[in-house]
């Protein structure tokens, strides 16, 4: 499964958010450090979901990072917009 479909499928399940983009950057940063050759190393993620309202802006990216787990080891950069 491509890391994209991962991340849609782990946040889809955590938070079943109102609205949910996960944006592959890797082309941007092509040769950069953190650039594995894999074309799945960077990602920019917008997620508004109800469950997010309680929270404050750091327990938000706590709670995604969590939900996503193991894939936090497996890509480089991780940008977050959550609402």
């Amino acid at each position: 499964m491509a890391v994209k479909d991962e991340i849609e499928a782990r946040l889809t399940a955590a938070f079943q958010p109102d609205q949910l983009e996960v944006i592959n950057e890797s082309h941007r940063h092509a040769g950069h450090a953190g650039d594995d050759g894999s074309g799945e190393s960077h990602f920019r993620i917008v997620i508004r979901a109800k469950a997010f309202a309680p929270m404050t802006r750091l327990a938000r990216h706590r709670a995604v990072q969590a939900a996503l787990g193991d894939l936090n080891q497996r890509v480089h950069a991780i940008a977050l917009d959550i609402g």
